[in-house]
């Protein structure tokens, strides 16, 4: 404990942790939608309402292929289930830590394939890599958050404004910390999308290289948790786990 009232947060848990990678996430959504077929990777809902219309126009082969990216995102989510114990008890590093390393390093693979490639392939990597990044940073200071989609923070910021008026005559306004929390992940996002899209514009595929120093600044913070400040607490889940 940091005092009598305050709780000891692992820093992968830190909410600047959180905003930091919203804002890789905002990109990731602008890249691919600008540069990789005008498709959002990070979540699949969009995916799985194409496959249902190809289904239901009777185009077979097009319903298979949206399999593609549902897939990928399901072995993200696989992935990033099963390895943090083995990690944590097999390596100095947290799964935490390895899985920006991952992401970095398939940022970098993704800034060499030109534009001409299948736009397949930088959508499979980042559906893969946003699957385990959505269901590994799950709670930021115990409030629980999506880091890679922008539609439930938009949810609970409705609610969080719905309170607020509930409560607007009583003392009771411990709300406010989810609807600030939810708030500022929404502009980060955003934040991420309009550097996306200007870069995208100057730099094309090597646009997602820029992403490359927030992740390393993450990484570095990790790292040092990981063998230094937090080598005693590498037993200890993250909350959400």
């Amino acid at each position: 404990m940091n005092d009598n009232n305050t709780p000891n947060f692992l820093m992968c848990e830190r909410k600047e942790i959180y905003h930091v990678l919203m804002v890789v996430a905002g990109f990731f959504g602008a890249y691919t939608f600008l540069l990789r077929g005008n498709v959002f990777c990070n979540a699949q809902t969009g995916n799985v309402v194409l496959m249902g219309m190809a289904l239901g126009a009777g185009k077979w082969s097009e319903a298979l292929y949206y399999l593609v990216p549902i897939f990928a995102y399901m072995l993200g989510a696989f992935v990033s289930e099963l390895l943090p114990n083995p990690i944590k008890h097999h390596l100095p590093v947290r799964w935490d830590t390895l899985l920006i390393a991952i992401e970095m390093i398939a940022v970098l693979a993704l800034g060499f394939v030109p534009l001409s490639a299948p736009v397949q392939i930088a959508q499979v990597t980042i559906n893969f890599v946003a699957s385990m990044q959505y269901n590994t940073f799950r709670q930021a200071e115990g409030v629980p958050m999506a880091t890679t989609f922008a539609t439930n923070h938009i949810r609970q910021i409705g609610v969080g404004l719905a309170k607020e008026i509930k409560h607007f005559h009583l003392p009771d306004k411990t709300h406010r910390i989810k609807l600030r929390a939810h708030f500022n992940m929404l502009i980060f996002f955003i934040i991420g999308a309009t550097i996306g899209t200007i870069l995208c514009n100057l730099a094309n595929e090597k646009a997602i290289w820029a992403t490359l120093l927030p992740l390393g600044v993450i990484f570095v913070i990790f790292l040092y948790a990981d063998l230094i400040s937090e080598k005693m607490l590498r037993e200890r889940k993250p909350a959400g786990h």
